[in-house]
């Protein structure tokens, strides 16, 4: 199995759940035991400073918060592009990995260029990513540093789909709701 860890999952229109209809997902970790990923056009309408102020020194008292996904809701996330990516607590692909928060608290945070605040994670078990994927519920894509730090998160799912190209063109122009169109 190859591991897609660094990659961004793009839900096809065949994906009806809530929590995953037209998301993109950076994967952060995919092993044999399973996967885990941070949906990055979910912004809330929560910043850091009305959530976890602890956390504004790092990343500014009006970020907005994503939601990362509907596993672990109370949890927070610190997605960064690192300066020296050995400074990252756990790295995932070339200078992008989480912010160690208990260090960068006490400690200060490390030399970042762009940083981002996730509630909850997307997870899935041993071998269910996989039978997702085989049932094309999920299209894969190579992620760029500017996709995981979008400032576009609601253009993020047509964008990467026309990117894509070919057949990927004419789903990221179907309406949210096909019956209406």
């Amino acid at each position: 199995m190859d591991s897609l860890a660094g990659q961004l999952l793009i839900a096809s229109p065949a994906i009806l759940d809530p929590n995953f209809r037209r998301t993109v997902v950076f994967l952060t970790a995919h092993t044999e035991d399973g996967a885990v990923g941070l949906i990055l056009n979910r912004p809330s309408e929560t910043t850091v400073g009305e959530a976890v102020p602890q956390l504004a020194p790092l990343a500014g008292l009006e970020e907005t918060i994503f939601v990362g996904g509907p596993v672990n809701p109370d949890g927070v996330a610190m997605l960064a592009e690192f300066e020296d990516p050995d400074d990252a607590g756990v790295w995932v692909v070339d200078d992008i990995g989480y912010v160690a928060l208990d260090d960068a608290i006490k400690d200060g945070p490390p030399p970042v260029r762009r940083l981002r605040v996730f509630a909850g994670v997307a997870g899935w078990g041993e071998d269910q990513l996989e039978g997702e994927l085989e049932r094309d519920d999920w299209f894969v894509e190579n992620a760029e540093p500017d996709d995981v730090f979008t400032d576009d998160p609601e253009g993020l799912w047509s964008s990467v789909l026309r990117r894509k190209g070919g057949q990927y063109e004419l789903v990221a122009r179907m309406p949210f709701d096909p019956s209406s169109n």
